[in-house]
């Protein structure tokens, strides 16, 4: 989620729970990462969102911020670990940066292209070590210290993404706590194939006292009229949510789709 103003919100819903393990196949963990001014919350654990104490916590006491990423695990490499679940983050140039994926990268270890450096992995999954590939990218950019042009750093995911996914599905969120940034390739579908869209995003503007509501997911508005970008896996609502294109980048900025 990227809105335009701080907003809390609840993400552990029944339905939330659902995905997580109840009806769905991602069990093996889970974790939320939303930042504060210019810090950032990370809470995630190994077990099912759907028997997750924390995750009852959480929609008792909802957070308020500006950006959210959230994601549910399925481990097809690394162990079931908190190391393992994402998002990841990682300071850079004195901001954090919060990254989550889905897909399936094999191969990238071994891939000069994707070689970590200046940041490793502490566990043991293809996600993190695109992670790390990518902070590595970012870091020259980054070096002086303070925030580099959103067209450098644009330019930089760009590359990156266009060579990941040619290693296999690469769908992934990436926010360095300007600008939240999604990559769309492919995914599994429902009917077993794996194919486009790989994410599905829906832009929605929220009056003073207003709320959103999706599958565990609702949104208040805090008393001032809210723009919000959304982006997930498969559309939460009924509403007519827009498919990304195979390879398509998306930068939403304050609750607006930038061109």
């Amino acid at each position: 989620m990227s809105a335009r103003h701080p907003t809390t919100v609840s993400l552990s819903l029944e339905e939330f729970s659902r995905h997580g393990g109840l009806a769905g196949p991602h069990k093996d963990g889970w974790g939320i990462a939303w930042y504060e001014q210019n810090d950032i919350r990370l809470v995630k654990e190994t077990h099912p969102a759907a028997s997750s104490a924390c995750v009852r916590f959480i929609q008792s006491n909802p957070f308020s911020s500006p950006l959210v990423i959230s994601h549910i695990r399925r481990a097809t490499q690394g162990p079931v670990a908190s190391r393992n679940c994402q998002p990841f983050v990682r300071e850079l140039g004195g901001s954090w940066h919060c990254f989550a994926h889905n897909g399936d990268l094999p191969g990238i270890v071994n891939d000069r292209r994707f070689r970590a450096v200046g940041f490793r992995p502490v566990g043991e999954t293809d996600s993190e070590q695109a992670f790390c590939a990518l902070m590595d990218a970012l870091r020259p950019a980054w070096s002086s210290g303070a925030m580099p042009s959103l067209g450098e750093r644009i330019l930089v995911v760009e590359r990156f993404a266009a060579a990941l996914r040619e290693l296999g599905p690469a769908n992934f969120l990436y926010c360095d706590g300007d600008v939240l940034i999604a990559h769309a390739n492919r995914r599994h579908q429902s009917d077993g194939t794996i194919r486009a869209p790989g994410m599905w995003r829906l832009a929605r503007r929220c009056p003073a006292g207003g709320e959103l509501a999706a599958d565990g997911l609702r949104i208040a508005s805090d008393g001032k009229e809210q723009e919000v970008v959304l982006l997930a896996s498969v559309p939460l609502t009924s509403e007519e949510w827009v498919p990304f294109a195979d390879g398509e980048v998306l930068i939403a900025r304050q609750g607006r789709i930038q061109d």
